[in-house]
């Protein structure tokens, strides 16, 4: 349990702003395996991150005026409020392979552009475009009427989408696991900070990131019904799918910000499905 608590404390100092300072950051420790381990506990950032997204979301319709733009509101201080949180991390790695990839169909210059921290052109449009989906869909949930059992229509359903962000940040940080699983990392090992992170990951490692998933997936069952779950998560899987096919064909394997775009287009594939299957 001990090692447990470290592991996903240094997650936490990895992947997101939350200080994991001072006589803490000393217990937990560092090495290049203990952030190989930490990777099992990506979904469980995706709880933290999500979670407070959610609160956002919820604290804002609370307070807010009830209005038809409400939800839009909400959607878009709480997609502010993860991107914070996380600093941009997965966002950052979207507009990279953007660049690079749009940049360039050699694979060599693909990669070099990919390391240089200037956002071009495809970069910037993959990244408006990427947010305006999120926020777009968020609002979308958020002004749909939910019916309940008896018939009743209430006037709020942002406890659904509270839902889906807490669940679409957590599905979305489990799959690019499988990623690192299936494919080569070809960034650069004497630069990339995410190569030990990403140089490999355990099957007991793996089994650790979808218990958390499962048991994420368990907690949000009375909100959601098993038609909203298949569509949601069978669309993220897709985009894994592709992503997968798509990197290996252009890249013979990922980069750290691969992982990034992979999470990013997953948790905008969740919000796509939970919306169809309304």
């Amino acid at each position: 349990m001990v090692r447990f608590i470290r592991h996903y404390l240094l997650a936490l100092q990895f992947f997101t702003r939350i200080p994991v300072t001072g006589r803490l950051a000393e217990w937990v420790g560092y090495s290049p395996e203990m952030l190989r381990a930490s990777a099992a506990h990506f979904p469980g950032i995706g709880v933290v991150i999500g979670g407070a997204g959610a609160g956002v979301f919820a604290l804002l319709v609370l307070f807010l005026p009830d209005t038809a733009f409400t939800p839009l509101v909400a959607a878009a201080l709480s997609t502010v409020a993860t991107v914070w949180l996380t600093g941009g991390f997965h966002e950052d790695g979207l507009a990279d392979v953007a660049d690079g990839l749009g940049g360039s169909y050699d694979r060599e210059r693909a990669l070099e552009i990919m390391k240089d921290s200037r956002v071009g052109a495809f970069g910037a449009m993959a990244l408006v475009l990427a947010l305006l989906c999120k926020v777009a869909l968020l609002a979308l949930l958020g002004s749909v009427e939910m019916i309940g059992d008896a018939g009743d229509t209430p006037a709020f359903g942002g406890w659904y989408v509270c839902a889906a962000l807490w669940l679409g940040h957590v599905v979305s940080r489990t799959l690019p696991l499988v990623m690192i699983r299936l494919l080569p990392h070809v960034g650069d090992t004497a630069t990339s900070k995410s190569k030990p992170l990403a140089d490999q990951i355990s099957g007991a490692g793996l089994g650790i990131a979808f218990l958390w998933c499962f048991c994420t997936l368990a907690l949000a069952s009375p909100v959601f019904d098993a038609i909203n779950l298949t569509f949601a998560c069978g669309l993220s899987v897709l985009a894994l799918l592709w992503l997968l096919r798509f990197f290996r064909r252009r890249l013979q394997g990922f980069t750290g910000d691969c992982l990034g775009t992979t999470q990013q287009v997953c948790e905008i594939a969740f919000y796509l499905g939970l919306a169809v299957s309304l």
